[in-house]
């Protein structure tokens, strides 16, 4: 009876697929069966042979008082009479049979079934990808609502010469397909998955900002459709893309720079399709994101829907605020510029005779100034405005330019003051050669009145053109000028000799201390103007 309920039990539970299998466990419950009874006792061996030579009795000894009725069955065939530990044994060899044939058809018929169901909603003449799923609860006159998000694994370059950055991503669209409902089987089946894109409605988006972009297809191509129970299909593909972002270079480089990604629809308009950011957190970035020059501060999703003569599309952005990295720029741009400035003010410090120093020096910086200059300039685009960049290196290459005009004007000053030296030295000469042969003249006279016995009255007031008289008269002037109040510049330029040839040195003694306070207020107004203005754009 066990073994009649054990195979009438798996026979409702197969389907046809597995008459085979059933076939092979009934026929091994039924050897097993044989094998249990032939392991019977003396005993019951002779019972069962008093048994079976009563069966073969004439009729009229067989009958007994306990006799069956005619209309009562007869078993022609013996059960053998096993004890209860074999019963036990052979029901659990049944149920074992039992369970191993049913895990191995519910996992055939698990897959067997996901062919079937996608056979049912994708087969031939059943679903087509043509046309648009229905709106909002199956509704045709609704549009058919797309969720957007995406996971931004890495960003290799920002180029700001081509104004461009590079970005690699995973990009994910979800929306429901009514068409595509099929049953999960008690929950088994959670989701199909599909590779071939073509085979159900995909929405027409595309990158509104892209320059390049390529799909990946190493090993495998990185895209998978999943086909949910409810029909809500997703659709998810890695993609890497150049895309253009226009630029404001005005405080480079202590500027931020805000690059978007922009999505939309190309021939659906917002009647038929409508894209909508994922609900929660659409966008994601990878950790520890390093980029060579920029820091990605962070990001912003909007809506930028735009209107054309032939309807209104949907569009999505995202909006990635980097910030410039200020060190790269103070090292490579910034100190060496001061060091530049510095080392021209060292011919200020050389002797003004010194011409080939002084002039191999200032020519040499200024050359390494421009150069300095023009390899900045090489690596940005030509803009219509003045950036951050072109001011300091223009007063840098201006105090550099202007130390080299000084030595110019210190090597004149130096010539023209020996110049004059050298007149004023013949003027004295000849005024020490006429006082002398006026003296020359007068002891003359002396002599001639000695002579002649007779004295001559000179003279006491000489004449205009006297160079005597023009001394004397200069040192009274002196004496009788009225004392002046101090000057502070003229106190301190007093210290120097005040003869013409001294002029040059009190110019480069001026230029030891002008340059430096001129430039260290410039970098007092540079640095508060640019930083105060970056500290507003962040804010803003």
């Amino acid at each position: 009876m066990c073994q009649c309920e054990c195979v009438s039990h798996i026979s409702r539970r197969k389907t046809s697929s597995s008459s085979s299998s059933s076939g092979k466990a009934r026929s091994q419950a039924g050897k097993f069966v044989n094998q249990v009874g032939r392991a019977e006792t003396p005993k019951e061996q002779r019972s069962s042979s008093d048994a079976s030579r009563r069966s073969h009795r004439p009729p009229q000894e067989a009958a007994t008082p306990h006799a069956p009725s005619p209309g009562s069955r007869t078993h022609h065939t013996p059960i053998p009479n096993m004890g209860s530990g074999h019963y036990f044994w052979a029901i659990l060899y049944f149920a074992s049979l039992c369970s191993a044939s049913l895990a191995n058809n519910a996992k055939i018929n698990f897959r067997e079934k996901e062919k079937k169901v996608l056979d049912q909603i994708l087969g031939a003449g059943k679903y087509d990808a043509r046309i648009r799923p229905s709106g909002i609860n199956g509704t045709d006159n609704k549009a058919t609502n797309v969720s957007v998000n995406m996971f931004l694994r890495s960003i290799s370059k920002i180029d700001d010469y081509k104004m461009e950055y590079s970005v690699q991503l995973t990009f994910r669209e979800q929306w429901t397909d009514e068409r595509l409902k099929f049953d999960d089987i008690q929950g088994r089946l959670k989701y199909l998955t599909l590779t071939e894109a073509n085979r159900v409605w995909m929405p027409d988006l595309f990158f509104s900002n892209e320059k390049e972009g390529h799909f990946h297809n190493i090993i495998m191509p990185n895209v998978y459709i999943r086909i949910f129970p409810n029909g809500s299909v997703l659709y998810s593909i890695r993609i890497s893309l150049t895309l253009a972002c226009p630029m404001n270079l005005k405080l480079y480089p202590l500027d931020r720079q805000i690059c978007s990604l922009r999505m939309a629809s190309y021939g659906w308009t917002t009647n038929d399709l409508v894209f909508l950011w994922k609900e929660g957190d659409p966008v994601q970035v990878v950790k520890n994101l390093h980029l060579p020059r920029f820091t990605l501060e962070k990001f912003l999703t909007d809506y930028c829907n735009s209107k054309t003569n032939t309807g209104e599309y949907s569009c999505l952005k995202v909006d990635l605020l980097f910030k410039r990295e200020f060190s790269y720029y103070l090292i490579q741009i910034y100190i060496p510029c001061c060091m530049l400035v510095i080392v021209s003010w060292v011919s200020f410090w050389l002797d003004q005779g010194a011409v080939p120093a002084r002039v191999s020096l200032g020519v040499t910086t200024l050359l390494t100034m421009a150069t300095q200059t023009s390899g900045i300039n090489a690596s940005l685009p030509p803009v219509s405005y003045t950036k951050a960049i072109d001011v300091w290196t223009g007063v840098c290459l201006t105090f550099v330019f202007g130390a080299l005009l000084e030595f110019a004007l210190v090597n004149y000053a130096s010539r023209s003051g020996s110049n004059k030296a050298n007149m004023h030295k013949e003027n004295m000469k000849k005024k020490r050669r006429d006082l002398e042969q006026a003296s020359l003249d007068a002891a003359s006279d002396l002599l001639d009145t000695d002579s002649n016995a007779t004295f001559a009255m000179k003279p006491l007031v000489r004449h205009p053109g006297d160079p005597l008289a023009l001394e004397k008269r200069l040192q009274c002037e002196v004496h009788m000028q009225a004392p002046k109040r101090p000057n502070c510049c003229k106190t301190w330029l007093s210290k120097f000799p005040t003869r013409q040839c001294s002029r040059s040195k009190r110019i480069d003694v001026i230029s030891r201390i002008t340059f430096p306070l001129v430039f260290a207020l410039f970098n007092l107004v540079y640095w508060s103007t640019y930083l105060f203005r970056e500290e507003e754009d962040e804010t803003f």
